[in-house]
C-alpha cells in the first residue's frame, strides 16, 4: 500500500470517527424527557447555560444564587409493615439548596407544578431575574427538565449544573444534609 493511499484511509477514517462522535451526542426532546431520566444528557438546555464544576463552585462561593437539587425524595418502601423502623439514608446536598423532589419529572401534576411554581417565587422573592442553578445527580434528565420549565414560566437567569452532586462530590466541595420541602 502507497503511503498516499494509507494517508487518504487514515483521513477518511479520521472523518468517520468525527462523524460517529457528532451523532452520539445526545439531542434535546421537543417537549420534556418523560422517561429513563438516568441518561446521557445534552450538553444544552433551552433557556439555561450549563455550568461545569469550576463555573458552579465560583458561583456558589460569590453567593446570591438559588441552588435547587430536582432528585426524588426516597419513598417508604410500601410493603414495609407500619410498625417497622424505616431510616432513609441522609441527602447531601451542595450547602444552601432548596430541595424540592420530584419537579424534574416530565410531566407533572397540577399539585407538584403548584409546589415548584410556588417554591420557586418565594425562594426568588418575585425577582424572576435572580440567578437559579438547577441539578441533581450526573446524567440526570430532571435537571434539565426543570431548567427549561422555569425558562418557559419566565425566569431568566437560569443554570443548569449538568454533572450534579456527583461531580461537586467528586471534586470534595463542601456539601450537607438537606431535607426535602414537604409538598404534595
Amino acid at each position: 500500500m502507497s503511503v498516499r493511499r494509507a494517508a487518504r484511509r487514515l483521513a477518511l477514517g479520521l472523518v468517520l470517527i468525527g462523524e460517529i462522535g457528532a451523532s452520539a451526542q445526545t439531542l434535546e426532546p421537543e417537549g420534556y424527557r418523560l422517561d429513563d431520566y438516568r441518561a446521557p444528557t445534552p450538553e444544552t438546555v433551552p433557556g439555561g447555560v450549563v455550568i461545569d464544576t469550576e463555573a458552579a463552585y465560583k458561583l456558589w462561593q460569590a453567593g446570591g444564587a438559588i441552588w435547587v437539587d430536582v432528585l426524588p425524595a426516597p419513598r417508604r418502601p410500601e410493603n414495609l409493615p407500619p410498625q417497622a423502623l424505616w431510616m432513609p439514608v441522609p441527602r447531601r446536598n451542595i450547602p444552601g439548596s432548596l430541595w424540592l423532589p420530584d419537579v424534574g419529572r416530565g410531566a407533572l401534576s397540577p399539585e407538584l407544578e403548584a409546589y415548584f411554581r410556588v417554591h420557586l417565587e418565594d425562594a426568588v422573592k418575585g425577582l424572576r431575574d435572580r440567578p437559579i442553578v438547577f441539578y441533581c445527580l450526573a446524567d440526570c434528565w430532571m435537571s434539565w427538565n426543570a431548567t427549561k420549565r422555569a425558562a418557559g414560566w419566565g425566569y431568566t437567569q437560569l443554570y443548569w449544573y449538568r454533572d450534579g452532586i456527583d461531580a461537586w462530590e467528586a471534586a470534595k466541595l463542601p456539601t450537607e444534609n438537606t431535607d426535602p420541602v414537604s409538598g404534595p
